[in-house]
């Protein structure tokens, strides 16, 4: 077959890698100069390695992505270490990534902390988790863990990560972070992008077609019939003033940009588009000549503090700085709704709002230990799972015969990230070999 994928993230590229593996004509579009979607990175002079635009890593239990690698016979490259990952509380920073350091966290009593831990074990092993889908995380680990604990604990990253949708997340998605995180965290050397360039020069040797700085106008279809009882869907994909009829289509975008590609989705089918809700995330990423913390890698900052963004996170307290010419590489990081103010305010005016709270890090930081920054913005960035979501997820088969749509907003109950990417990618590729 002649199949079209529009999208170079992870998921396109592995359903590009799986297709071309069985023979099939392959041609990947992508928009960008660039593969890798939200996981690519970029280097600075100087730099060894590459870093990501957003803040990556894996778990050990992303089996999918893992499995791809050792595929690729790449499994010398990837590697686990442990870094330090905390939780800011009242002016202070407190080590929060293992059962021990949770029980020592001094602004819980004791009987905080013994309804908190059977909460944390009981979700950890849990393996049922559609009937967790019923309630929001909000009123479950009210009930189940009590309002101070879940107030201090858990609260927090869920202001901070959906905003004014927090009270509408429901647990299973947040049962989800806790089942499959690992406190021992997985980089590839080089960076993701070394990872992502070894797949894509894979895909490419297979035999596929990548098609950089190739934006997709529209997607139409046509049906045809070749005999009694014989009928044909062509597909027909525009770029850049030319148009190409292919076999299988498959949309790794947004759902907002699926419904602007393709105008002849019923309205039903858009309809379920539009409901599908999304964060984006903005980060700024800077060099600094100093290091900003003391060993931590991630800091939630809870929305309350005052912060200017949700996350803080000192890459360089987890890969060594020798491999980015002796940078102390931080994250400012949030996610926002995609009509926020922070995805129109200028480079400078994002270092004015974030650079006076990183004093709260380290008094004796000053802006001149700045050597560079850098602003990335990515409007769809994450979904946000409401009560039984799972009943709102589109299936991969659109309603148009040979067209398939493969998004993050799919891969629920798990969160966001390149190992679902993965999972996704191979999915999608064997369901279109199915049609």
């Amino acid at each position: 077959m002649k199949v079209a994928i529009v999208g170079a993230g992870v998921a396109g590229l592995t359903a590009a890698y799986h297709l071309s593996g069985l023979g099939h004509q392959v041609i990947v579009y992508e928009a960008s100069g660039y593969t890798g979607g939200l996981a690519s990175g970029f280097r600075d002079t100087g730099w060894e390695w590459s870093l990501e635009r957003f803040y990556h890593h894996w778990f050990t239990s992303d089996n999918a992505i893992i499995g791809l690698i050792c595929e690729l016979g790449l499994a010398d490259k990837l590697f686990f270490e442990r870094p330090v990952t905390s939780i800011w509380y009242k002016g202070r920073v407190y080590p929060f990534d293992s059962y021990l350091r949770a029980m020592l966290f001094p602004h819980l009593s004791i009987l905080d902390k013994l309804r908190a831990a059977p909460v944390a074990v009981y979700l950890r092993f849990l393996r049922d988790w559609p009937r967790l889908e019923r309630y929001t995380a909000h009123e479950w680990l009210t009930r189940w863990m009590g309002r101070r604990g879940y107030q201090i604990l858990w609260e927090p990253l869920l202001v901070g990560k959906f905003g004014e949708y927090y009270q509408e997340v429901n647990m299973a998605w947040f049962w989800a972070r806790i089942h499959k995180r690992s406190p021992r965290l997985g980089y590839f050397v080089g960076g993701f992008q070394a990872f992502l360039d070894a797949l894509t020069e894979r895909v490419r040797v297979q035999g596929s077609e990548i098609r950089l700085h190739a934006p997709v106008d529209r997607i139409e279809s046509e049906t045809s019939s070749i005999a009694p009882g014989r009928v044909v869907s062509r597909l027909t994909v525009y770029s850049k003033g030319e148009a190409e009829t292919y076999d299988r289509v498959i949309v790794t975008l947004s759902p907002g940009l699926l419904a602007r590609l393709v105008l002849e989705l019923p309205e039903q089918y858009l309809s379920g588009l539009r409901a599908l809700r999304s964060l984006g995330a903005v980060v700024l990423i800077l060099a600094l000549r100093q290091r900003l913390t003391d060993g931590h890698y991630w800091i939630n900052l809870p929305k309350g503090e005052g912060f200017p963004f949700l996350a803080l996170v000192e890459h360089t307290n987890f890969i060594d700085r020798v491999h980015y010419g002796g940078d102390h590489l931080v994250y400012c990081g949030d996610y926002l709704k995609p009509d926020h103010e922070y995805f129109s305010l200028s480079h400078d005016e994002m270092l004015a709002r974030f650079l006076p709270s990183l004093k709260r890090f380290n008094p004796k930081f000053t802006p001149e230990w700045v050597r560079n920054s850098w602003l990335f913005r990515e409007k769809y960035a994450q979904p946000v799972p409401g009560v039984n979501h799972s009943y709102n997820i589109p299936d991969l088969a659109t309603p148009i015969k040979g067209l398939f749509w493969a998004s993050m907003s799919q891969v629920y109950p798990w969160d966001r990230g390149t190992n679902y990417a993965v999972e996704m990618g191979r999915e999608v590729a064997r369901r279109a070999l199915e049609v």
